[in-house]
């Protein structure tokens, strides 16, 4: 229905990010499969996630993620943009 768009935080060092869970976060270092990027399954003090090259699973603390990520994938759906005039009558 509605377009899907694509949100890429950078962080700066020193700030600390509000991680939401379906979030993609690319390391700096990669995984031995050979992927950058996580997917955020749980998030708290620790933050649980996906290795999306081989789907291996970790559990980790917070501030060891914030030290260790380069950026933030974020999935944001727009509004629909048509209107109820735009739609025709059903037959």
């Amino acid at each position: 229905m509605g377009e899907e768009k694509e949100v890429v935080y950078k962080l700066n060092p020193q700030e600390t990010f509000p991680f939401r869970v379906g979030d993609i976060a690319r390391m700096k270092k990669q995984h031995p499969c050979g992927s950058h990027e996580w997917e955020i399954l749980r998030i708290g003090s620790d933050l649980k996630l996906r290795c999306l090259g081989c789907g291996h699973q970790i559990m980790t603390e917070r501030r060891k993620i914030e030290k260790n990520v380069r950026s933030v994938r974020r999935k944001q759906q727009s509004m629909g943009t048509e209107s109820h005039e735009d739609r025709s009558p059903a037959s």
